[in-house]
């Protein structure tokens, strides 16, 4: 048999993991149908088939099962083989907001640097637009809407879902918040990002008493967990406090928006295969908190 296509692996690599040829094209930055039609052109190769299309996504066959461990070992190899020719790309600067790194990315890097132990992370938190250009940033990750510029490649980490939230002790059990006029009467804490404001904007409404103002998510956050009042942050950095009971939620906004967390780099980059299997690593795990 002649050898098989590597693209084709790759893509039916990020498929069996991510188990949805959608998810596949978004960490491989590429379309949805050349992920399925590559698929397709591997298994009519093999002469079997790998997955079992889904209403809701795919599932691995027997055939898939057998196939897929072998061959993330063997991709592993051939990264790891690069990698080590390449020791100038296995430190990767990456420059991300304060809040997403103490309260969701931190947290996590343990798991990556287990992963990818030749892969040297260097966080910066700061608000700071990265320029690529003599600052030393190799990755930046920001909050909002895809950004844009000459050059630069954007990936879409997460979709920026807010959630009202407070300490479970701060209302009244039969408190039911079903719109953001439910809010307008609360204590209400925000952000540098002035969620509230802007979601008040949009509907047309005003909020009946100042707002608690904080530079940073974190802290607006700390607030409403002392009982300050209700916070509006991203639900992605909310995990743990959720998962632990400091907080609790009461209300979110529709996931429709473009805005996000969005990794951003040059194209071209030095560092591209350590940039790949972070930027691949924060969309995984992303969606496995969603």
């Amino acid at each position: 048999m002649l050898p098989l296509n590597l693209n084709a692996l790759r893509m039916f690599d990020a498929a069996a993991r991510r188990l949805n040829f959608r998810l596949a094209a978004e960490e491989l930055n590429i379309t949805q149908g050349a992920v399925a039609q590559q698929v397709r052109s591997l298994e009519k190769r093999l002469g079997v088939r790998l997955f079992q299309r889904k209403a809701r996504g795919l599932e691995l066959t027997a055939d898939g099962e057998a196939f897929h461990p072998p061959i993330r070992r063997a991709l592993s190899l051939i990264e790891d083989a690069t990698w080590q020719l390449r020791p100038d790309g296995l430190a990767l600067t990456v420059s991300v907001p304060p809040s997403f790194a103490s309260k969701w990315m931190v947290p996590k890097l343990g798991k990556f640097a287990a992963e990818h132990p030749d892969v040297r992370i260097e966080t910066i938190a700061s608000e700071k637009i990265a320029t690529f250009d003599g600052d030393g940033i190799d990755l930046a990750v920001r909050q909002g809407h895809p950004p844009a510029g000459d050059g630069l490649v954007a990936r879409l980490i997460a979709r920026l879902e807010l959630s009202a939230v407070c300490s479970p002790s701060h209302l009244t059990a039969g408190s039911d918040q079903r719109s953001a006029a439910d809010f307008r009467a609360e204590r209400l804490i925000q952000d540098g990002h002035k969620s509230w404001e802007r979601l008040f904007l949009e509907a047309g409404l005003i909020a009946e008493a100042p707002y608690l103002q904080f530079n940073q998510t974190a802290l607006a956050m700390e607030a409403a967990a002392n009982g300050q009042g209700i916070a509006l942050v991203p639900r992605l950095l909310l995990t743990e406090d959720l998962a632990a009971g400091r907080l609790k939620e009461l209300w979110r906004t529709s996931a429709d928006d473009p805005a996000g967390y969005y990794a951003v780099w040059p194209r071209g980059s030095r560092t591209a295969a350590p940039l790949e299997a972070f930027v691949n690593w924060l969309v995984q795990e992303a969606g496995a908190c969603a």
